[in-house]
């Protein structure tokens, strides 16, 4: 049996064979630092944890409407208000398997065979897959520490192409933790606009900025296809829950789509979801941003002492994506040497491009300060 032609443009995802390889060491007794996947290693609040066993118990595990449950639009619409002072209609809220579904209902609404979609590189890779995937053309756009490796409207316009049909952006982006101001996210908006495509931010790593200011595209402009999930600031990976906010024409072609790629969303992780906003859960999350960004801080000193460049500063997410050209010439095979010698796991930028990316890697600190203090002394031993 033969596999469909559009596989070929599908890449594997190397950190999970990183993480596969880390796993086995840690099995075979090694002890392996991670600070290769993307995963808060914080567990689920508490609270949250306890209204997905009551929704269980409850008898709630049957299909749920394929939008999501109304008392979670309400709430995520809320929380628009509350934190960032933007008033969203839960009708425009799509509830999601994750911010991947939430990513493909977006692309499936906007690209056709051949349509291209603008985005940087380097960048999160499912972006470029998820187009390919639906037989668009992944644009991909270079850019570097001059940009804060982030797509702007300038470069945007210069790259745009006759089957342009939309622009993806992520802020705080994956692999760098960089983030956009609000003018530039307006300049891009605007782009957008006069060239008749489709804005589409990733906001996913929302909440987790240090000291940058944190907003939502959605105060700036209401024609915007904006994503964001209760993994990453929420901590709630497992449970595989996102959410899409589209422009009201969107509503009811993305309520279509989500109807026939999920069904509905998990039904006991959209009932754990709604303690996720309880006054108490969104302090205790904010002190764990505050340790987040002492990780990064720590990091910020210490690595440069391993002889790699850090030329953008990360103000958001959990990310560093460091230049270690100095020390190497090929990041992936010094991402193995970590792993094989030292037994740290490291990703390398490969994964999310092909800009230079050979010079860098991406280091994820999702791990305690004492960690990252060993982590350090270890590969200060690769050479």
């Amino acid at each position: 049996m033969k596999l469909s032609n559009r596989l070929a443009a599908i890449a594997p995802f190397q950190v999970m064979a990183i993480l596969e390889k880390a796993r086995a060491l840690q099995a075979a007794g090694h002890d392996v630092i991670h600070l290769e996947v993307g995963e808060p290693d914080f567990a689920t609040p508490q609270a949250i944890v306890e209204a997905g066993r009551a929704a269980l118990a409850a008898g709630h595990t049957f299909y749920t409407a394929a939008q999501g449950l109304p008392q979670l639009r309400s709430a995520i619409a809320d929380f628009y208000l509350q934190r960032f002072g933007v008033t969203v209609s839960p009708e425009r809220i799509i509830v999601t398997p994750g911010a991947s579904g939430a990513l493909q209902i977006a692309l499936g609404l906007l690209v056709d065979q051949g349509d291209g979609v603008l985005m940087p590189d380097p960048t999160y890779p499912c972006n470029r897959h998820f187009v390919s995937l639906l037989g668009g053309v992944p644009q991909t756009v270079a850019v570097d520490a001059s940009t804060r490796y982030q797509l702007l409207a300038d470069a945007a316009a210069a790259n745009w192409q006759a089957n342009t049909v939309a622009t993806m952006v992520a802020t705080p982006a994956n692999p760098t933790g960089t983030v956009l101001s609000r003018d530039e996210v307006s300049e891009l908006a605007a782009l957008c606009r006069d060239k008749d495509a489709a804005l589409i931010v990733d906001e996913i790593y929302q909440g987790l900025t240090y000291g940058a200011d944190s907003f939502s595209a959605l105060s700036l402009a209401d024609d915007v296809f904006v994503i964001n999930s209760f993994s990453k600031y929420f901590q709630m990976t497992g449970w595989r829950l996102g959410w899409l906010v589209v422009p009201q024409d969107y509503v009811e072609p993305a309520l279509r789509l989500a109807q026939n790629l999920f069904l509905c969303p998990p039904a006991a992780a959209q009932h754990a979801a709604l303690a996720a906003f309880q006054p108490e859960v969104q302090a205790q999350l904010e002190e764990r941003r505050a340790e987040f960004g002492r990780r990064r801080d720590y990091l910020l000193r210490e690595l440069p002492r391993l002889g790699w460049k850090i030329d953008s500063v990360p103000d958001g997410a959990f990310y560093i994506y460091a230049d270690v050209s100095a020390v190497t010439d090929d990041s992936f095979a010094y991402c193995q040497r970590m792993l094989d010698e030292v037994k740290v796991a490291i990703t390398p930028g490969a994964d999310f491009g092909s800009h230079r990316a050979g010079q860098y890697v991406r280091v994820a600190y999702t791990t305690g300060i004492e960690r990252l203090e060993q982590a350090i002394a270890r590969m200060q031993r690769v050479r």
